[in-house]
Order: C-alpha cells, then sequence, then structure tokens
C-alpha cells in the first residue's frame, strides 16, 4: 500500500458503522431532532419538553407517572398501553439522541406488543400482571429473542439472541413492555459507559461528569425520563453507581434474589461463580416502583427457571412494620476518606432520620470494611480476563482509553488460589455477621454509608469502588437514595490534613483539591442503604422510610448529630 492509498478500516471499526446504521434506521424519521444542541449546553434534561417532538399528552405520560401509577391508569383505562409506549419509545429515541444511552432498539415490537395488550383488556380480560402495559427498559447484558446482546464488542454484533433470558420472560409473563436495550462500558469492567461500538453515553444532568457504569446508558435513560422502570447489572457498583451519577433510586440486590441466567458477559458460564457473582437489580423514580419490582419478579417464582435464585415469595419476607427502625450510620471505609460534602450528606440524612422517629446509631467498622476492597480486587481476577481478550482479538478490537493502562491479560489464579481467596471472603462475611447487633444486643435493621467517597466525578475520572464493590462481596443487598444537588454552598470545606490512607485516598483527594468543584453544581448527591444478606424486602422498607423523611422538608434544628 503506497503512502497515498486510503487506509482500509479495522474489522470492528466496519462493524461498529453497520451497528450504528441499522441503530439510527430504527428510530422513525419524524422522531428525530431537528438539531443538536450546541457545546455550551450541559443540561439536556428540558431538551424533551422543548423540542417539540413530544406532544402534552406525551410529555403527562412520561413526566407524571411512575411504574406503579401507570399500571394503574392502564389497569382502569385511563391510558391507552399503546399511548403508553408510543410515549416512552419516541422519548427514549430524543434521549438516545443526546446522550448516546441505547444499543438495541426494538420500538416495532413494543408498538405490536402494546396493541396485543391494549385488546386482551378490551376482551374484558384481566391485565397480564402487575406490569401490563408498563415500558421496561434493559440493560445491553439482558439476552431478547432475535436482538443482539453484544455489550459494545464488535465480535457480538449481529448475533441475535437464540433465546431470552430468564429475567425478560418473567417481566413479559407480568406483562411489561420492552422497547430499548441500553449502553454499557467495553468489557463491562469501566464505571464510564464508553465502547468501540456504540461509543460514550452522557450524563443529560451535566455532559462534563460521568453517567457512571457499567450501567450508565440505563441511568442516563431514566435521568431523561425515557425510561420509567430499568434494569441493571452489578458486581462492583455498576447499578448504584449510574443510579448516584444520575440522581435515581436502585437495588443491587444479593445475587440469589433476581435470576440472573441468559446474560451475555463475554466470558463461559460459570467463570463467574470462581470469582464473585454478579446480580440483577431495578433502578427507578420512586421506591415503590423498587418494591413493585422485586414483588412482580418473585410473583413469577424464578427459582423454577433459574437454580441460583432462592425459593422465596416477597410476601413471607421478613419486614418492618409496626416497630420502630433502627439505622445506623457508616461515615469511612477505612480505605478512601469522604469529602465534605460527603459527610455533610450523611449529617443531613441523619437529623431527618431522627426527627422521622428513626432510631440512629452510629458504627465504626472500618477495622473490617478496609478489609473488603482489595479482598473483591482479587476475586474479580481469577480468570485473568482472558475470555474478553479472546472475543475482542477475534474481531481485531482495541481496548477503549480508559481501560488501556488498567486491563490485561494475567494468568488464572490456581485452584489452590482461588480456594483461599474464597476461605478468605467466607471468614470476612462470617466477622460482618456481628455488625448486625449493637453493643447491647439490639438489631440493627440497615445502615446508611456513602455511594462514593466524591461527588459525581469528570468522565473518566471515578476513584475507588470500596464503597460499592465491598457489599458485592458480602453478598448484602445495597440501594442508592438521592438526596439533593450539589450545591454551590458545598465547594466549601478542606480535607483532613492527615497523610493519606493510600494510593486510593491520594487519587481521591485529587478530585477535591484538582479539580474546579463548580463541576459538582448540580449533579445529584445520594447516599447508599445497606442491608443482612437477602434482605431486601427489609432493604426496601428502610430506603422508603429514609426517602419520605428526606421528602419531609427540613430537620427540625435541635436534632442532634
Amino acid at each position: 500500500m503506497t503512502a497515498s492509498s486510503p487506509q482500509i478500516p479495522a474489522k470492528w471499526q466496519l462493524i461498529s458503522w453497520q451497528k450504528k446504521d441499522e441503530q439510527f434506521n430504527r428510530i422513525p424519521t419524524d422522531w428525530r431532532l431537528p438539531q443538536l444542541p450546541s457545546e455550551d449546553v450541559t443540561n439536556y434534561l428540558d431538551i424533551p419538553r422543548k423540542c417539540g417532538l413530544l406532544s402534552q399528552k406525551e410529555l403527562h405520560i412520561t413526566e407524571l407517572y411512575d411504574a406503579a401509577s401507570l399500571a394503574e391508569a392502564i389497569k382502569t383505562r385511563k391510558l391507552k398501553c399503546i399511548d403508553v409506549a408510543r410515549a416512552f419509545c419516541k422519548r427514549a429515541a430524543i434521549a438516545h439522541q443526546l446522550t448516546n444511552c441505547l444499543t438495541e432498539i426494538l420500538f416495532d415490537d413494543a408498538i405490536r406488543r402494546a396493541s396485543e395488550l391494549d385488546a386482551h383488556l378490551d376482551a374484558g380480560k384481566p391485565p397480564l400482571g402487575p406490569l401490563h402495559g408498563v415500558p421496561v427498559s434493559l440493560k445491553d447484558t439482558f439476552k431478547i429473542k432475535d436482538y443482539d446482546a453484544s455489550i459494545g464488542l464488535a465480535a457480538l454484533c449481529f448475533e441475535p439472541a437464540q433465546e431470552n433470558a430468564v429475567l425478560v420472560d418473567n417481566l413479559l409473563a407480568a406483562g411489561a413492555v420492552l422497547y430499548v436495550k441500553t449502553n454499557v462500558p467495553q468489557t463491562l469492567m469501566a464505571l464510564d459507559s464508553h465502547n468501540n461500538i456504540f461509543g460514550r453515553t452522557l450524563n443529560p444532568i451535566n455532559t462534563a461528569v460521568t453517567a457512571g457504569g457499567s450501567s450508565g446508558g440505563e441511568g442516563a435513560l431514566l435521568a431523561m425520563r425515557g425510561s420509567v422502570l430499568g434494569v441493571g447489572t452489578d458486581v462492583g457498583g455498576s447499578i448504584r453507581i449510574p443510579a448516584m451519577c444520575n440522581g435515581v433510586f436502585s437495588i443491587k440486590p444479593s445475587w440469589e434474589r433476581i435470576p440472573y441466567a441468559g446474560q451475555e458477559s463475554g466470558i463461559p458460564p460459570a467463570i463467574a461463580k470462581l470469582g464473585i457473582p454478579a446480580s440483577a437489580g431495578p433502578l427507578a423514580h420512586s421506591m415503590r416502583d423498587i418494591e413493585l419490582f422485586f414483588r412482580v419478579v418473585a410473583d413469577q417464582k424464578p427459582w423454577e427457571m433459574d437454580p441460583d435464585v432462592v425459593p422465596s415469595a416477597w410476601t413471607v419476607l421478613p419486614n418492618l412494620k409496626g416497630r420502630k427502625l433502627r439505622v445506623g450510620i457508616v461515615r469511612r471505609d477505612g480505605v478512601i476518606d469522604p469529602h465534605p460534602p460527603i459527610l455533610k450528606v450523611l449529617d443531613e440524612v441523619k437529623i431527618k432520620m431522627l426527627s422521622a422517629g428513626i432510631e440512629v446509631i452510629e458504627m465504626d467498622i472500618t477495622p473490617l470494611f478496609s478489609k473488603c476492597q482489595s479482598l473483591a480486587n482479587a476475586m474479580f481476577g481469577v480468570e485473568g480476563g482472558n475470555a474478553i481478550f479472546d472475543v475482542m482479538e477475534s474481531a481485531d478490537e482495541p481496548l477503549s482509553p480508559w481501560l488501556q493502562s488498567r486491563l490485561r491479560r494475567k494468568p488464572p489464579l490456581s485452584l489452590e488460589k482461588t480456594r483461599e481467596l474464597h476461605a478468605r471472603r467466607t471468614d470476612l462475611q462470617k466477622q460482618f455477621l456481628k455488625i448486625w447487633k449493637d453493643a447491647h444486643g439490639q438489631e440493627i435493621d440497615a445502615f446508611v454509608c456513602p455511594v462514593a467517597p466524591h461527588p459525581v466525578p469528570p468522565i473518566d475520572r471515578w476513584n475507588g469502588t470500596s464503597y460499592t464493590s465491598s457489599f458485592v462481596l458480602l453478598d448484602y443487598p445495597a440501594g442508592v437514595v438521592p438526596v439533593r444537588a450539589f450545591e454551590k454552598r458545598d465547594m466549601n470545606g478542606k480535607l483532613s490534613a492527615a497523610k493519606p490512607i493510600g494510593s486510593w485516598d491520594k487519587a481521591n483527594r485529587e478530585l477535591w483539591t484538582q479539580v474546579d468543584r463548580s463541576i459538582y453544581i448540580g449533579t445529584p448527591l445520594s447516599v447508599q442503604v445497606v442491608a443482612p444478606k437477602l434482605q431486601e424486602r427489609r432493604l426496601c422498607e428502610v430506603m422508603s422510610a429514609i426517602d419520605d423523611a428526606l421528602k419531609r422538608g427540613s430537620a427540625s434544628p435541635s436534632a442532634k448529630l
């Protein structure tokens, strides 16, 4: 080839062009934005309302309902499934053109199913289930028959799934309308959702900060009200981090609660069980929608289709009705110290819980908490990353820029080393059982801690995951409750004068001392709530109580910290 000859595109690049063309062609012409915002516009939340593509009825449907109220409006025939589906398909199309949050587009199938669901009700039949006609978005990892689950990898494109993931069948049986799948980072091992096939997902609240990962497309789509109920997956924080970044509710359950079978991860089946299995869980605009998701899935008896799921009806799980809640406050993990606004928000949540009659217990669990991240990181690397490299190399695909200095092939761990890691994990889980009772032997229902030690950071600047990956290691259900937006007053505050705890803490400090803090203004501040293993119903109740307390207005100034 001479110097003047055109360069032949790489195999992965050709596949990306084809995939993006397919995606674009699935958006109806009259749903396409006449122009995209200029570069100086960094908040996209108002654009769907002002762009002129959505009717007043479609704005009403997509902005004024949560999943539970949508289901009720459809059941009582105040809304038609077809109108709801079209409104969310259109709004998702707008959200995608702005934030690049989608992968697979199922609009035609969604409209067809919505028509069938309307005909079902018109015939006088009862709803198929609690989600009859409710649109549900899914992370790209979930297999839907006849659609790709490429997870942003060239080698997996144009290889449509032959059958549905178990959770997909559960949702369909409950009456849901599936209409989009959402973007992820390459390899699912990054905390900012960028891959070579679909590109980067932007945060519509502030395009200068990350949308999170690996369920970043879900987070961005919900923030844009292009989804009323979404489903992601989490093995290090991949549901909770996007929830924090985009200001929505979420829960990562214990891995035995929600069916995971039928996921695409780019690695052979069961490898994850040699390390730490991931969980599937919901992202939503309200806590009652989070609870609705768990109840709906449990009603489908998923343990009859996925052997990993614990047989347990939602209604028989322990609940906290009729007694005063006792909630802990965990401020630090002993690995990375939180920034001043993160500690301030914990104080604010504590005051509002106390004002709402919730008993609050200060908990210092750093001696145990500090052991989690290094063990979790070791267990994530059991397979050495070789399978995902094999997939990428089959299409000559390079690593995305952020991963290039962070991910490489390693020898898989030996059986003895793997056994040793699992033994350490079991021992740590056993020690953690003691934290759920206070010094007087009274039970603690859940505890509140940071989602991250920093606010929503600039793109590709997320620091450590110790505040999220630790609860995957322990198999504790953990959720995110939005508190408020970062304000100008939150830019104040100094870090401890003590030396950094370690390299993670040093990098975290740079997000406070070497960043223009004004970038954080308007981004969501959230807290994480954690409950004992398989206590998702308890977690929902505590999160709901905290959310209610936050919404009651300012806390009494007499409440003590």
